[in-house]
């Protein structure tokens, strides 16, 4: 069972709720990353151009590393990209304990096109094919293939198999963009951080956030652990 996949769907009232989601929550994004914060962009024509102009039917996996609660939606309060757009937005796999908690945010989250994951419910999760369904639909899917926040110091840590199994499944091969963020955590207030400590931490820092090169897997009849080599090396 899907949870709350009405809400989801295009077509629920009219679009209305999800075009007010995408409005409040850009807007939000976009004063983060360029009003309150320096934000340094390389290769933003890539993922433009990609998001607006792929061939119809063609879908769009962009992967990212992963490092803090904030990095969806400000990693696309970029100026130009069109953040608000909820034709255009991408769909997102989100972690259910965080995102899920409750029936109110159950809704405002499937509202903004997010799609529940279980940790460690497995690859064939239901809502793993949900996410393939939207990979076959020729969307936009991004997901964050460590599986959880990491702010070691490494550039990438061992990834999920997931995102691998979407790629390997999907019927038409995806167009794979790898995103490489940083200064995304200097914005997210740890669990149990005072107010003041937390307001302060929403200014001036310095974010970076490099699109990297696109490149269409070999085949998607390949398994899952070629195309997960083959994701690993994008990084």
């Amino acid at each position: 069972m899907r949870t709350m996949e009405w809400a989801a769907r295009s077509e629920h009232l009219r679009g209305v709720p999800r075009k007010m989601m995408f409005m409040a929550v850009g807007a939000f994004a976009k004063a983060v990353a360029n009003l309150l914060n320096t934000t340094t962009v390389y290769n933003l024509e890539t993922l433009i151009r990609l998001v607006r102009h792929r061939s119809p039917g063609v879908p769009l996996l962009t992967v990212s590393n992963h490092m803090s609660t904030l990095d969806d939606p400000v990693m696309w309060g970029l100026k130009d990209f069109p953040t608000t757009d909820a034709k255009l937005g991408r769909w997102v796999l989100a972690a259910e304990d965080i995102c899920f908690r409750n029936p109110v945010l159950s809704y405002l989250f499937r509202v903004g096109k997010c799609i529940p994951i279980t940790r460690g419910g497995g690859i064939y999760q239901e809502h793993m094919n949900e996410a393939l369904d939207r990979l076959i639909d020729g969307a936009w899917l991004h997901t964050f293939p460590e599986g959880k926040v990491c702010q070691e110091d490494a550039p990438i840590r061992r990834l999920k198999w997931g995102t691998a199994s979407l790629i390997a499944r999907a019927p038409v091969t995806p167009i794979v963009l790898p995103i490489v963020h940083c200064g995304f955590e200097k914005i997210s207030s740890p669990v149990g951080a005072n107010t003041m400590n937390a307001a302060s931490r929403w200014f001036h820092k310095d974010l970076i956030h490099r699109t990297g090169r696109s490149y269409i897997p070999h085949s998607t009849s390949a398994a899952t652990s070629e195309v997960h080599s083959e994701l690993r090396v994008s990084f």
